[in-house]
């Protein structure tokens, strides 16, 4: 998975192409509700959740390691996070992790020649980990997103010894589409089938 850090490195032109792919679609959406969490836009509070979350080694392991944490805090604004597919992920009033609908990088693997597909993306802190949250919200991001575009295409991808992370792809629906080696790794690549039109 890749992710785009919240800090203001990322802004204009280049937040403007990566999310082309959620033209048109109103953002934010009114906050989204499961049984146990809130996904929103990232408001103030969530500013030092981002700190840590950013620059913890242990979530960081399969996705090119952490920035330091006096970078991030010079970088990153008084509000992180502002811009669509963004989502904070919040648990008994507090951020516990993200997910992200970001556009896919000019990289390996795709589902159209053009590329360009939205790419789910997720991360939670440690403390969070083993409880299911990370399936619980990522499928509601990705109703939301069927439900604004539902004709576009939702691609995931993740190291192959991350198994945490291809357990929870498997329960959300993925299905595999290919492997290649990326960053000296071997990486899996899926997409989430789109719903049949209807007759």
């Amino acid at each position: 998975m890749t992710y785009t850090t919240p800090t203001g490195s990322s802004a204009g032109d280049g937040y403007a192409r990566a999310m082309a792919h959620l033209d048109g679609v109103t953002w934010p959406p009114a906050p989204i509700r499961t049984e146990r969490l809130i996904l929103r836009a990232a408001e103030a509070r969530d500013r030092e959740p981002m700190l840590d979350l950013f620059s913890d080694e242990e979530v960081h392991s399969y996705v090119g390691g952490p920035e330091p944490r006096e970078h991030l805090d010079e970088l990153m604004p008084a509000v992180p996070g502002q811009r669509p597919g963004f989502f904070v992920v919040e648990r008994d009033g507090e951020a516990i992790g993200i997910v992200t609908l970001d556009r896919r990088e000019a990289r390996l693997g795709h589902v159209r020649p053009e590329g360009g597909e939205a790419e789910l993306g997720y991360m939670l802190l440690p403390r969070s980990w083993g409880h299911g949250y990370a399936t619980e919200a990522c499928a509601a991001a990705m109703e939301w997103f069927r439900s604004a575009l539902p004709e576009e295409p939702l691609v995931v991808s993740t190291q192959l010894k991350n198994t945490p992370s291809l357990r929870v792809i498997e329960k959300l629906g993925f299905e595999e589409l290919g492997r290649y080696e990326e960053y000296g790794e071997p990486q899996w690549f899926g997409a989430w089938p789109l719903r049949p039109r209807n007759p």
